[in-house]
């Protein structure tokens, strides 16, 4: 025991840098689990903002894009993991689709603004025939 707290009171020394004096620390690059963790805490907030808030159409649409930018990260971190094109590819052809939702949606929230006055969920029952 008297080994290891002699160990403990030894000054660790910081490499310093040649010109300035200061710290040097290295940061390590991310790895694939750290993109899978984002990714998922993307998709858990978007999950919670579609099912925690039901009534505003235009939050529900950007809930919806979360959800899909959380699963083209995870396509691109497989992507580059594997070292594979495929899971960019299919990146581009979600960005496409999830750009014509987003204009799509958008021009229906005009509209039922236009026709209701508000872009409440529950506003959209007055719309049957």
């Amino acid at each position: 025991m008297a080994v290891a707290g002699a160990q403990s009171r030894r000054r660790r020394t910081v490499p310093k840098c040649a010109k300035g004096g200061s710290r040097v620390f290295s940061i390590a690059a991310p790895t694939l689990s750290h993109y899978l963790v984002l990714g998922a805490i993307l998709f858990a907030i978007s999950m919670a903002g579609i099912f925690l808030n039901r009534r505003n159409v235009l939050i529900m649409l950007m809930a919806i894009e979360l959800m899909l930018l959380a699963v083209n990260l995870n396509f691109i971190a497989f992507s580059s993991f594997l070292g594979d094109m495929a899971g960019q590819v299919f990146v581009f052809f979600i960005l496409t689709v999830a750009a014509a939702e987003s204009a799509i949606g958008l021009a229906i929230l005009v509209l039922l603004y236009r026709n209701v006055g508000s872009i409440d969920v529950e506003d959209l029952d007055r719309l049957k025939g």
